[in-house]
C-alpha cells in the first residue's frame, strides 16, 4: 500500500504527504485541550512523539517545524483558535520549541531500534517528554520570569500523570501502526 523506501520524486511526494498528515494530526491534537491558567493540556506531546518514532528524526522534526511555521504564519493550528506569533513567544513557547527537539531525539532512538520494543519505546517517549517539559519549564522560569516553584506548579505538575498515560498509548500505538503497514510480513 505504501512504499517503505521511495527515492526521487516519489520520495519527495511521500515526504510531503507525511508532513501534511503530521501537521494535520498536530492541529487536531491541539484542539483537544483542557485549558489551564498558563499552558493548556493537549494531546500534542503524544502526537509529536508518535511522529518522531514513526517518521524518524529528520522527517519527524521537519514535520514539527512545518507545523510551527503554519502557526507562525497565522493559521489557527495551536490550542484554541490561535495562530500567529503569540504562542511562540508566550507561555507555551518553550514547549513548542521542545517539540522539535523531542521529535528529533525520539526519531533518532526509533531509528536505532527502540521502536521495536514497547518498553524501549516507552523510555524513548519518556525522554521526549522530559525534553518537552524541560524546555517548557525553562521558558516559564527564564523567559516568562516565573519563579522556579511557580513554573513547576503550572508547567510541570499538572502534566505528570497525563505524560505517563501518553507514553503508554504511544508505545503501544507505534508498533501497532508498524505492524498494520509493514509490507515485509
Amino acid at each position: 500500500m505504501w512504499p517503505g523506501r521511495a527515492d526521487g520524486i516519489s520520495g519527495l511526494v511521500r515526504s510531503m504527504l507525511l508532513i501534511a498528515l503530521g501537521t494535520a494530526l498536530l492541529t487536531l491534537s491541539a484542539k483537544i485541550n483542557l485549558p489551564l491558567p498558563y499552558v493548556p493540556m493537549t494531546l500534542q506531546t503524544l502526537v509529536v512523539l508518535v511522529i518522531g518514532a514513526a517518521y524518524g528524526r529528520w522527517l519527524g522534526s521537519l514535520t514539527v517545524m512545518a507545523y510551527l511555521a503554519e502557526g507562525a504564519s497565522g493559521l489557527p493550528v495551536f490550542a484554541g483558535p490561535v495562530g500567529g506569533l503569540a504562542p511562540l513567544v508566550g507561555p507555551t513557547a518553550g514547549y513548542l520549541v521542545g517539540f522539535v527537539a523531542a521529535a528529533f531525539v525520539t526519531g533518532y532512538l526509533s531509528e536505532r531500534g527502540w521502536d521495536r520494543s514497547v518498553l524501549l519505546l516507552f523510555v524513548a517517549m519518556g525522554i521526549g517528554h522530559v525534553i518537552i517539559l524541560g524546555c517548557g519549564l525553562a521558558w516559564l522560569a527564564l523567559g516568562m520570569k516565573l519563579s522556579f516553584a511557580k513554573a513547576w506548579l503550572v508547567g510541570i505538575a499538572p502534566f505528570l500523570g497525563a505524560t505517563v498515560i501518553k507514553n503508554a498509548l504511544g508505545a503501544a500505538l507505534v508498533p501497532a501502526l508498524r505492524h498494520a503497514f509493514d509490507h515485509r510480513r
